[in-house]
């Protein structure tokens, strides 16, 4: 198991992992439709968006739980 002190990396991973999984699917096929290979062209997204999605999540997330405390009442 990961140590708790890397709780928020873990997090970020699979956040971004999920949703750039998810939203690179969509995009893919919202671009070129249920081609023979969209899985393919979907993978190589998929690789990309991550590795934009996941340093993203590292910044924004802070940002993010900030804003959040703000607008939700304790």
């Amino acid at each position: 198991m990961i140590s708790a002190k890397y709780r928020t990396v873990v997090f970020a991973f699979f956040m971004a992992l999920f949703m750039s999984g998810f939203m690179s699917l969509v995009i893919s096929i919202f671009n070129v439709g249920l081609i023979d290979n969209i899985v393919s062209i979907w993978l190589a997204a998929w690789a990309f968006a991550f590795c934009v999605a996941f340093p993203t999540v590292i910044l924004v997330a802070p940002v993010v739980h900030k804003l959040t405390t703000k607008i939700v009442r304790s």
